[in-house]
């Protein structure tokens, strides 16, 4: 069937146009793409909406749209940039009120576009587990600073899983900002005079020190210096001023435009897409086809699991109280003593040898500097072309995220896990001096020989061929964004006995990539620690030998191949290289650190030398 007879295009033509109208950008590109949703440049990613249409495709789309197009109308990045904290927390914190601001501005505006925003704060909830959280520790301060602004803005209730995490930290929010959060909802159409009230909110919550130097007395310093040195440029810095705060103010006409949006806004009313609402949403009506269930994995359609109902996603400090975590770590560090001196010099040599890249490369075809001697013969073929000169710059690995995965089956209990463990927990360590962020995870099940999951199929009657049949557990020992100094307790949950079982490893491979692409930084890189092929007695009993094994190498492929993640792999004692195209093998445990450290550098150096070479050939 031709693209033209999908029944999704016209909604989706309609919905593009309604997002430009909003966004009040007529050049702006709307895509559509299973890629997580984001802007680049002018181009709009929106989340996938299939042929089936389905409520949830529907609402996930015009709520990512209203969102991001409300973030373009009402949003100035210079001023964003000029306040903007430097700390991790604290910039966290400011990106989530702007975001609560622009999308309270928009609802305000044109109300249809809250609902459509819930949807998409549900989604997102969701796919966190915020619906879970029982503790303010899982409650993140950012998120739940921009809920609590989102809800008084619009005096509207959050989704369910979103008012669960607010109702945990309220409390806290409230009683040490909540004075700065309704003065800001009074400056909710100036964004300068919003920014300095969530620099105070940041304050007031207890992370000034990683607010910066103050923007507005950084130019009353500048005003002082230029009068000081008799160059009469404050008639030039007024008028200035005067832009940037015209720039930072709503237009004039806002009367106007929000008529205008209203009348214009109706093409998000279109026939098709209504009819396509009425008969998802409303009457119920079924599609012409019957949807077919969505995959179990995007890799290989045909790969599937019994149940899912008994996995779990859980943090490590979920599986243990902090005491016994502490005991555990205690002992983790004692077993590793001796080695742990010779993995923390090889994290000393990584640390170095990526400092050293920072400095590496180097910006050509400069009127000063250094001269470049690889471009004289120009000068001597012609002499009328200019000197070239060189200057070093400066490169950090800002944009960069690492991901850990570590095999936490029976056959790594003793040394290897040990050993694996205090590999993540230097390598965390270093890394995160050097700005790059470091998640680790871990994968096993939650019970030997098939758990809930095979009582259920017993009970079932034993249907043949029911796919994956174990409990999966997957455990986040530290985030991404978590500082190293919060989590490294966690690593010692690696010691605690009876949590080492199976391994089923390409759900696992494909759990962390999909955590990957919701990051924002630019570079991600993929670490799998495994000491064989995946093996869960359960599942393999009553399915091919090769279940799982197929399972894995169709996810590696799809992670290889679609290029948003590097991917690298480190065998124990096992031959991982007929898995990944990039891989090491080691036959001794204690030649673990030195791999692990070596595959990293080797990565960061390839791309230093890349960057020199496109510099070289600018």
């Amino acid at each position: 069937m031709a693209n033209s007879d999908n029944p999704a295009d016209p909604f989706k033509k309609a919905l593009a146009e309604a997002t430009k109208t909003l966004a009040n950008m007529a050049e702006l590109t709307v895509s559509y793409t299973v890629d997580p949703a984001g802007m680049s440049g002018d181009t709009m990613r929106l989340p996938q909406v299939t042929r089936r249409m389905t409520a949830q495709e529907v609402l996930l789309a015009r709520g990512t749209a209203d969102a991001m197009a409300m973030k373009l109308r009402f949003h100035n990045a210079v001023t964003h940039g000029k306040y903007a904290p430097q700390g991790e927390i604290a910039s966290a914190v400011f990106e989530a009120l702007e975001t609560a601001r622009c999308e309270a501005l928009g609802a305000r505006a044109l109300p249809g576009t809250a609902k459509n925003i819930g949807a998409k704060i549900e989604a997102e909830a969701l796919a966190q587990g915020f619906e879970k959280a029982t503790d303010a520790a899982q409650a993140p301060l950012a998120a739940t600073a921009g809920y609590l602004l989102r809800e008084l803005a619009t005096e509207k209730a959050l989704p369910k899983a979103a008012q669960n995490v607010l109702d945990l930290r309220r409390d806290t929010l409230e009683g040490q900002a909540g004075e700065t959060l309704q003065d800001a909802l009074e400056n909710l159409e100036d964004q300068a005079a919003f920014a300095r009230l969530a620099r105070q909110v940041i304050s007031d919550l207890g992370y000034g020190d990683q607010l910066g130097d103050d923007p507005d007395q950084d130019d009353e310093n500048q005003e002082d210096e230029a009068e000081e040195d008799g160059k009469n440029e404050q008639d030039q810095e007024g008028s200035d001023d005067e832009s940037a705060q015209e720039q930072d103010q709503p237009p004039q006409e806002q009367d106007d435009d929000e008529q205008q949006m209203q009348s214009e806004i109706a093409a998000q009313d279109d026939p098709n897409a209504q009819m396509a609402d009425e008969t998802e949403i409303e009457d119920g009506t079924p599609p012409e086809e019957p949807p077919a269930p969505p995959p179990h994995s995007d890799a290989d359609p045909l790969y599937r699991a019994f149940c899912t109902e008994f996995d779990e996603e859980i943090r490590a400090e979920d599986l243990a109280d902090p005491a016994e975590l502490e005991r555990l770590r205690t002992y983790l560090d004692q077993q590793l003593a001796p080695f742990k001196s010779a993995v923390g010099r090889l994290a000393n040599r990584l640390q170095r040898r990526l400092q050293a890249q920072q400095n590496r490369s180097w910006n050509f075809d400069l009127e000063e500097g250094i001269l470049d001697a690889a471009r004289l013969a120009r000068v001597v073929a012609n002499p009328t072309t200019p000197l070239s000169f060189k200057q070093e710059s400066d490169i950090e690995f800002k944009d960069t995220v690492v991901t850990l995965l570590i095999d936490n089956s029976g056959s790594m209990r003793g040394r290897p896990i040990s050993i694996a463990a205090i590999c993540a927990d230097v390598l965390a360590r270093t890394l995160e001096r050097c700005q790059v962020k470091v998640e680790i995870l871990g994968f096993t099940t939650r019970a030997w020989k098939g758990g809930q999951s095979r009582e259920a199929w017993l009970k079932a009657d034993r249907p043949a061929l029911p796919g994956r049949l174990n409990d999966l557990r997957h455990i986040i020992y530290k985030g991404a964004d978590a500082p190293w100094r919060r989590s490294h307790t966690n690593l010692g949950l690696m010691m605690k006995e009876g949590l080492l079982k199976e391994n089923i490893d390409g759900e696992a491979l494909e759990w962390a990539y999909r955590r990957m692409l919701k990051r924002p930084e630019a570079r991600r890189i993929l670490m799998v620690i495994s000491d064989g092929a995946p093996v869960d007695d359960s599942t393999l009993s009553v399915n091919p030998a090769s279940y799982l094994e197929k399972h894995l190498r169709d996810v590696i492929d799809m992670v290889e191949t679609r290029k948003g993640v590097e991917l690298i792999a480190i065998g124990i004692g096992h031959d991982v290289t007929r898995y990944y195209s990039r891989a090491v093998t080691i036959t001794d445990v204690e030649q673990l650190a030195g791999a692990m450290t070596e595959q990293l550098a080797n990565l960061f150096e390839q791309d230093a030398r890349k960057r020199e070479r496109l510099f070289r050939s600018a």
